[in-house]
């Protein structure tokens, strides 16, 4: 290297360390004001979904029916399921609910007699008593928090009313089903209600209380109600402590519970959900890909599913290892797919593949394949979604007059039948944000398969990425993936995607502390994603709220 060479690399270096430690200061500038106020953006009333009613009726009765499965699906927005402004309930989920309560009233209501002697034995004074604990248990339960004693008196009425009406005189069982059909239709179960505590800290800002942030530990990390800890440590009021907090999340993350939650996360964030239906319903073309079969779509989003639990559990991935990591999941059959050796069984089993062609999610056939068309790739498809999915920025939409996508041709390859693109004017000023990042997937066909050639003839699958902090260009998908892991618009969208996620709602001017903090606290482990996680329930959108109006 000439000293010239060397004196302008150690200038690019100073240059880069300059801008690092200018982020960096300014990073702590905001931390700093952020440190001086708290707030916590809005707090909406929050519903179960289908998932967390799901589990949560699992967790309380431990009834595995899955009721939820037979109501009208989650409303969505922003591809999250779990959004707190869409979340309504119409008068079919309202009829959904006490159909579901009052089945699995029947269902449980002879078990919990049983488990209550007195009224087991038919000793009605007794059994009147003995009842009131049984209330102010599971209803402890079912609303995440205390009963007060009206609660207490009115359900305790409400027990007695229904001891009437069943088979004779007097039934314990009718009367406790009245109970569990009241309670599972309550607003304090259907609903995350929040109060926070009495007394403001600042201004209109108040702590939530104990049992407050139990749930919201719960639902973040499990999609389910609090565990016994959750409650003891609610009961104990440990959970307005930061350091508290932070180790029953912790704690609940080393479960398999937590698992599922992060898995449900990624379905949602990379459209996992949509692999399947997607695919299934417009086919692939059984000429151009005589080796596609119905069983494919459900091995490949496994596939990225296992990928995600495996890193993030397994190997405590950072975002990077996501977005590049040299290895799969895959059992035979996905094996065989992929034309590599390696399980022989129905598991799936970690398996290292060719670096130079895989990295990470980016590039399992599962999502390349639902971005695809049913007889060749997608450019279009698979850079729009690179661009809305993990860069967070959303493509203006298609003008009226789109024309339609040429025939396959098997004299061109896709990218030069697609070249029109950058010919139209019409066409070129949303193209050009997603097809030069499209491009970049030439090498994997319509089932997501890595190809050298497409037709006979040579891919170039060299693209461009532009209006993002990593311009420039690049040549294929291993190299693109490279690209987006170093981005920090990448970063910010992940943080972005789990505050969505996690808050069910979407992020606001005023919740630009918290998302400060999420981001501080990401870079600094590493982008560790358990660590995000555990940021998650430390921000004041987490712990805080706005006094409800007129408490104060």
């Amino acid at each position: 290297m000439s000293k010239l060479d060397l004196r302008a690399l150690t200038l690019t270096i100073a240059a880069l360390e300059c801008v690092a430690c200018a982020n960096e200061t300014k990073l702590e500038d905001e931390l700093g004001e952020c440190s001086a106020t708290i707030e916590p953006g809005p707090s909406p009333l929050r519903r179960l979904t289908q998932v967390e009613y799901n589990n949560t009726i699992f967790q309380l009765l431990g009834d595995s029916s899955a009721p939820a499965d037979a109501f009208p699906p989650d409303e969505e927005a922003g591809g999250f399921d779990n959004q707190a402004n869409v979340l309504v309930v119409s008068p079919l989920l309202a009829e959904s609910y006490l159909e579901a309560a009052e089945e699995l009233a029947d269902a449980h209501a002879p078990t919990f007699v049983s488990e209550i002697p007195t009224c087991a034995a038919g000793d009605e004074s007794n059994c009147n008593v003995d009842v009131v604990e049984f209330i102010r248990e599971f209803g402890k339960r079912a609303f995440r928090r205390p009963l007060s004693e009206t609660e207490l008196s009115t359900f305790e009425a409400l027990f007695l009313e229904g001891t009437g009406l069943g088979e004779g005189p007097y039934s314990a069982e009718a009367g406790i089903g009245m109970v569990m059909q009241a309670m599972l239709q309550s607003p304090h179960f259907l609903y995350r209600i929040e109060f926070g505590m009495p007394a403001p800290i600042d201004g209109d800002v108040v702590e939530l209380s104990s049992w407050e942030v139990a749930s919201r530990l719960s639902y973040l990390l499990w999609n389910t109600m609090p565990d016994d800890a959750l409650f003891e440590a609610a009961e104990r009021d440990e959970l307005r402590d930061p350091e508290q907090i932070e180790f029953q999340a912790r704690r609940m993350l080393e479960t398999p519970r937590a698992r599922e939650a992060v898995k449900n996360f990624h379905r949602q964030w990379l459209g996992l959900d949509d692999i399947e239906p997607r695919i299934l319903a417009n086919g692939k073309d059984e000429e151009i890909y005589p080796e596609y079969y119905d069983g494919l779509p459900t091995l490949w989003r496994l596939e990225t599913e296992a990928f995600i639990d495996y890193a993030v559990f397994e190997e405590n991935a950072d975002l990077a290892t996501l977005f590049a990591a040299p290895y799969t999941m895959m059992n035979a059959e996905l094996a065989a797919f992929y034309g590599v050796s390696g399980p022989s069984g129905v598991e799936f089993e970690r398996v290292e593949l060719d670096p130079t062609r895989y990295a990470g999610f980016v590039t399992q056939p599962g999502l390349l394949a639902l971005n695809a068309k049913p007889d060749r790739s997608s450019p279009i498809h698979r850079g729009k979604w690179v661009r809305q999915y993990l860069l967070c920025q959303d493509p203006p939409p298609p003008p009226d007059n789109v024309p339609e996508p040429p025939e396959v041709d098997e004299s061109q390859t896709t990218r030069e039948q697609f070249s029109q693109h950058s010919a139209d004017p019409v066409c070129a000023g949303c193209h050009q944000l997603m097809d030069p990042i499209g491009f970049g997937f030439e090498h994997f066909d319509g089932l997501g398969r890595y190809r050298e050639t497409e037709w006979g003839l040579a891919i170039d699958a060299s693209g461009e990425l532009t209006a993002t902090d990593v311009d420039g260009e690049f040549n294929g998908a291993v190299e693109l993936a490279d690209k987006l892991a170093s981005s920090e618009q990448v970063k910010s969208c992940v943080v972005s995607q789990w505050f969505r996620f996690g808050y069910g709602r979407f992020e606001e001017q005023r919740d630009e502390c918290s998302i400060t903090e999420l981001e501080a606290a990401f870079a600094a482990a590493d982008y560790d994603i358990k660590e995000l996680i555990v940021a998650l329930t430390l921000t004041d959108a987490f712990r805080y709220r706005h006094a409800m109006e007129g408490e104060n």
